[in-house]
């Protein structure tokens, strides 16, 4: 098929989000008797950009932090996964925190946000030279935590998202919903749509369709529990998508559904007319949820930046967030090559 996006890709990604710290406390509490308490970098475009580092495609990250030498040193780690971090924003007094007990998933009550008036949330518009930042840029990607975090956020996004459109530069989205964010007065309904029409490629999932474009799931989707109507679904949120976005070229969905015996988790992508569904994985055990969506997104601007065949792509990006799922922090390690060659076996 020919490639839907029609773009050259030799120049660099930028991806634009808040960096965190990760805090992940045991559940039985040790971590209070041992004094230990693992933390990880974070950051749902973080874990982007490091992934397509890794993967040796040319990486940028743009966030703001704090001053300080702490916030330097974690500057100086990134840089050396090959992140180029030389369009950090220095402002503010803090960098955001979330602790998630380990084990747990996102949407747990196990989530604690601690990142009101961190340096990222007090951005203001007309502070990020856009123009200057997409200077040797070919593809931008930000997730819809951005414009969660409040109004300014929201329209610091849209300021680079006109600027990237009018330099013809690809631009992804991951609809990523986070209940305990969205609390400025704002629901996802009145910020995304503006935003997802500039977007060429749009990955989430139904529910997320639902919730922040206004597309309907069907309220009974679960009693089935069947694979068919799920993907069904996932058709015709893609058509709808496609048909309310018209910039919007390229249209990913990714289901994982937890049960006490097994984990599965498959995905879908519709393109140019056509919808496609990658093969499925299960497992009955995993070490880490975080990231595997993140790792998704990245599978996907990997497999367009290079050019691969666009089942190839999906089932990369499927097997990259699969695997994700036995890596304990929220990035992954695992190589574009140890990937690809999983696809071949």
């Amino acid at each position: 098929m020919v490639d839907p996006l029609k773009s050259s890709f030799a120049g660099t990604v930028l991806s634009f989000g808040e960096l965190l710290l990760r805090i992940s406390p045991d559940e039985g509490g040790d971590w209070l008797k041992e004094n230990l308490f693992p933390f990880y970098i974070a950051g749902a475009e973080l874990n982007v950009a490091t992934a397509l580092a890794l993967w040796g495609i040319p990486s940028k990250y743009v966030t703001a932090l704090p001053d300080n030498g702490m916030c330097k040193q974690i500057v100086s780690y990134l840089e050396q996964q090959q992140i180029d971090m030389s369009s950090v924003i220095y402002n503010g007094n803090r960098l955001g925190l979330y602790f998630l007990t380990k084990g747990k998933d996102l949407k747990n009550d196990a989530l604690i946000y601690d990142r009101a008036h961190s340096a990222f949330s007090e951005l203001k518009p007309g502070m990020i030279d856009w123009d200057k930042e997409f200077a040797g840029v070919s593809w931008f990607h930000f997730s819809a935590i951005c414009p969660a975090i409040n109004q300014n956020i929201a329209d610091i996004c849209k300021e680079a998202l006109a600027v990237a459109s009018q330099k013809n530069i690809t631009i992804s989205v991951d609809l990523n919903y986070r209940s305990k964010l969205w609390q400025y007065g704002k629901t996802p309904r009145h910020v995304m749509p503006e935003l997802v029409q500039y977007c060429d490629v749009v990955m989430g999932n139904v529910w997320a369709a639902d919730m922040m474009l206004n597309i309907p799931v069907v309220p009974d989707i679960h009693e089935s529990g069947q694979k068919s109507i799920y993907l069904k679904e996932a058709l015709k949120t893609s058509e709808k998508i496609s048909h309310q976005y018209p910039k919007c070229k390229v249209i990913a969905n990714t289901f994982r559904f937890d049960s006490k015996s097994k984990i599965k988790y498959y995905s879908t992508l519709y393109t140019g007319g056509k919808f496609y569904t990658s093969n499925e994985f299960s497992t009955s055990e995993i070490i880490n949820k975080v990231g595997s969506g993140d790792c998704f997104m990245a599978g996907l601007i990997y497999g367009f930046y290079n050019g691969l065949d666009i089942k190839q792509i999906l089932e990369f990006a499927t097997t990259a967030a699969f695997e994700k799922l036995f890596i304990e922090s929220d990035t992954t390690n695992k190589t574009a090559e140890e990937l690809l060659l999983k696809l071949s076996s």
